[in-house]
């Protein structure tokens, strides 16, 4: 008897390969895209537009393009003038005015940034114990690289720029917010008034009003009712409201995690004994925090973007300095070029993050979808 012929019990037949039809490149091609003769025209004609489209921008973008000179007018090709960015690239990365000669400070808090990040983003089977305190150290030893003081020159804030600027309020908006927004989730589901009263004022407050009215309160009104002669950083205050913005859209997020978890977990947890900061922090976070995952890297990416507006109260980051490298006379008219650049980087930045969010859920599990 062949082995196509043989008969295996019940449960026990082995996983076979599907048909040759059914799987390969060539079953989704069919599938997806020529399914029908309409959808091959379609596709077809979709497919020849998008191929003339990339030809014609590879064409302006690189093979046409100048990539040096320092004014507009030395870009004398047809294509793109990426002498804006290449002339300016430094002032693109630490801004104006941090001094040259410190660039090694931003650049080594920057690559600190990743072993400081790795032991929450990732499992790390060694160091990971080392790598989180070196976590928790990392915001003052970052905040002396770049500010300095105890054996380092002092750079002060409002000499900051640029990516560097950027990065810095995302940075702290993003990793302040989301525990701030937790327990502004759980403050709205308090069983106390006062604390649910105050949460929900909280959030509806912030949800209500647009962030450059915040970022405008802080850099400019809130001065006026400060004591005479008392002051605080401009960037400090600018961190504040961003951070405090993004908690509160971060708590509906979270929020809505906590309503999905069936109420007999918790009352299981309270028959066992479990008090009130165990059942959240064992049973119902972690599990409202994973269905919640694209919820809360969607409210990360949005405030990553909106760091662009503290260019309105006069930071010079990333969208900023570009606009006022723009103003200069010898770069008026290589807007599409500075701002395909900065697009570009905002681009890279959020892709990465969704990317991630991805490969979190997969690794979780959170999906209740089946892979077909």
């Amino acid at each position: 008897m062949s082995p196509s012929e043989s008969v295996y019990p019940r449960g026990e037949h082995p996983d076979l390969a599907p048909p040759i039809r059914e799987a390969g490149a060539a079953h989704w091609l069919r599938k997806n895209l020529f399914s029908s003769v309409g959808n091959g025209v379609i596709t077809v004609l979709l497919g020849a537009v998008l191929v003339w489209s990339l030809s014609k921008l590879l064409v302006w973008a690189l093979l046409t393009a100048d990539f040096t000179g320092d004014s507009l007018k030395a870009c004398t090709s047809a294509g793109a003038c990426w002498a804006v960015v290449t002339d300016r690239f430094a002032q693109y990365w630490f801004g104006f005015f941090y001094p040259s000669e410190a660039y090694w400070r931003p650049l080594l808090a920057f690559a600190l940034l990743g072993p400081a990040l790795a032991p929450w983003l990732f499992e790390l089977k060694r160091f990971s114990g080392p790598l989180k305190v070196f976590s928790l150290a990392y915001p003052l030893l970052a905040y002396w690289l770049m500010h300095g003081g105890v054996g380092l020159a002092v750079i002060t804030t409002d000499l900051w720029g640029g990516f560097a600027l950027t990065v810095v309020i995302g940075v702290t908006g993003i990793v302040v917010s989301l525990p701030i927004g937790i327990l502004l989730a759980l403050a709205r589901q308090s069983e106390l008034p006062v604390i649910r009263l105050c949460s929900v004022i909280f959030i509806e407050f912030i949800r209500g009003v647009p962030l450059i009215t915040l970022l405008f309160v802080a850099s400019f009104l809130l001065p006026l009712f400060l004591p005479e002669g008392m002051n605080f950083d401009k960037l400090v205050r600018v961190l504040i409201m961003v951070t405090l913005f993004s908690a509160a859209y971060m708590a509906e997020v979270v929020r809505g995690g906590l309503q999905a978890i069936p109420k007999g977990q918790i009352e299981a947890a309270r028959a066992l004994g479990l008090g009130y900061w165990q059942t959240m922090l064992q049973i119902v976070l972690p599990q409202a925090l994973k269905i919640v995952i694209p919820g809360i890297v969607n409210t990360f990416i949005g405030l990553f973007k909106d760091t662009s507006l503290v260019a309105i109260v006069g930071l010079f980051d990333l969208l900023g300095l570009t606009q006022t490298i723009l103003k200069d006379v010898a770069w008026i008219g290589s807007f599409v070029e500075a701002f395909l650049f900065i697009g570009l980087v905002y681009w890279v930045c959020c892709f990465a993050m969704s990317r991630y969010s991805q490969t979190l859920e997969r690794r979780l599990d959170t999906g209740h979808r089946s892979n077909d």
